[in-house]
């Protein structure tokens, strides 16, 4: 049995609003026996080098933390400040093993806009580690949601060139589940045959049916999903807030 937490959204400015919402999930997280805690995405809201030095101490959790970025943050402050590593231009994709599982942390970001996209060096990798990593199960992670989910603001910058990615996973029969972020709702659906999962918004949360100026929601608590995937390979999330 595998028990991990997913959060998203977070948004951090260096004002204490953001950082007391994620705080409050972050201390819920930290008394769940986890094996570990995906951030998929947005995490600085400027993609400032200070937000992300915020983002570790706001952040810290004694789980293994994996992370991706979202179309808020800047890929050479993310890797520089929150990776500790050389600052770089390109993707920042990385493959984790958690528990007897792999999970592929893609960077469905183009720079300077706010829609995504997996590029030809992205699918490339995913496909190569997927096929490295076929004896146990595996999770494909990014911040843009590859359908649409009936929500206009949401749908006109999801991730788009969805059939390229469809025809890497539909090729891997361990992947379990697509967890991405983006949305700030809580929302299940399918994709290449394998469950969808939308981890809701830390900072905001997006009314349903959006309702024009007031789409989006700040004073709805902050969200998670706690997803269990038990030994017969079953896949259960639960979505919370704190």
């Amino acid at each position: 049995m595998m028990l991990f937490a997913q959060l998203s959204d977070v948004h951090l400015d260096l004002g204490d609003r953001a950082a007391g919402r994620a705080s409050r999930i972050a201390a819920h997280l930290d008394g769940l026996p986890l094996d570990a805690v995906l951030v998929t995405g947005d995490i600085a809201d400027h993609g400032e080098p200070a937000e992300y030095e915020q983002a570790r101490k706001v952040l810290a959790s004694r789980h293994p933390l994996l992370v991706c970025p979202g179309n808020h943050d800047a890929r050479g402050p993310f890797r520089e400040v929150l990776l500790g590593e050389p600052p770089g231009d390109g993707p920042v994709n990385r493959m984790h093993r958690v528990a007897g599982a792999v999970f592929l942390m893609c960077d469905s970001t183009v720079p300077g806009e706010a829609h995504g996209y997996l590029d030809d060096e992205t699918l490339a990798w995913l496909d190569r580690n997927l096929a490295e990593n076929r004896d146990g199960p595996a999770f494909v992670c990014f911040h843009h949601p590859p359908v649409a989910l009936g929500a206009p603001y949401a749908d006109e910058i999801r991730q788009f060139g969805e059939e390229r990615l469809a025809r890497v996973i539909e090729r891997h029969p361990q992947v379990v589940a697509v967890l991405c972020g983006h949305a700030h709702t809580a929302a299940a659906t399918t994709f290449a045959g394998r469950p969808l999962l939308v981890a809701p918004g830390a900072a905001s949360t997006l009314t349903f049916p959006p309702r024009g100026a007031e789409a989006v929601d700040r004073g709805a608590p902050p969200g998670m999903a706690i997803h269990l995937l038990d030994d017969e390979g079953r896949l259960t999330t639960h979505y919370r807030t704190v």
